[in-house]
């Protein structure tokens, strides 16, 4: 008869992970960059919100674009004349600390002080794979649903900044910020939660000082 053994490869597979990303947050370290991991649905704005950012902000910074198929998003941000890896993750719907670590050496991390890592458009998958970045911001939009963060609470739990976009149809879609708002600190009190608007600049300048005092800190 045979004998059977259960092998937790899901248990494996993270904490192999968590190596590569303390490895990962070395190298930026060493090379003094400031790395931001920057997740949300597909539509939350994250893309239109990175862009916004790499052209607002006054220090060399550098980005790697994650997704499916990652031509598109990172077409957008080379027109900002900015250093970009396009990461493609076929069938995953996740970024990984090991995919991270090969795009580093297509950067010239020497040459940059932030680098925005942004994530495959998904509130779920990404939540167990740290990259090694020192910042986790989750943007999240109204027209997603106001109970969205009810629906993803371990994404909000882990995150250092969450962004709620696109403010300014929140009556048309029938949304309530302030509940999303309320919901982020139910699952994490001490989050900074800014409520925005990219279309009429609501809260942006409030995210770009979130990150600068990240930097900071």
């Amino acid at each position: 008869m045979h004998k059977i053994a259960s092998i937790d490869l899901e248990h494996d597979i993270i904490k192999a992970n968590e190596k590569l990303a303390q490895k990962n947050q070395k190298l930026l370290d060493d090379a003094n960059v400031f790395g931001i991991d920057l997740l949300g649905a597909i539509g939350s704005g994250k893309t239109s919100l990175l862009e916004k950012l790499v052209e607002s902000v006054d220090y060399p910074v550098a980005a790697i674009a994650g997704d499916v198929i990652s031509k598109y998003d990172a077409g957008r941000l080379e027109e900002h004349n900015i250093p970009v890896v396009g990461l493609n993750t076929g069938k995953e719907c996740h970024l990984d600390a090991h995919l991270v670590e090969h795009a580093f050496a297509d950067l010239p991390l020497e040459d940059v002080d932030v680098l925005f890592i942004e994530n495959v458009g998904n509130l779920i998958c990404p939540v167990d794979f740290d990259l090694g970045a020192h910042m986790r911001i989750v943007v999240i939009s109204v027209s997603e649903g106001d109970d969205t963060v009810e629906k993803h609470p371990l994404i909000f739990k882990q995150a250092d900044l969450v962004v709620i976009n696109k403010i300014d149809i929140a009556t048309a879609v029938g949304a309530d910020e302030d509940k999303m708002v309320a919901d982020v600190h139910k699952l994490n009190p001490d989050v900074k939660v800014i409520a925005t608007s990219l279309k009429t600049g609501e809260g942006f300048n409030e995210i770009l000082k979130a990150i600068d005092d990240a930097r900071n800190a």
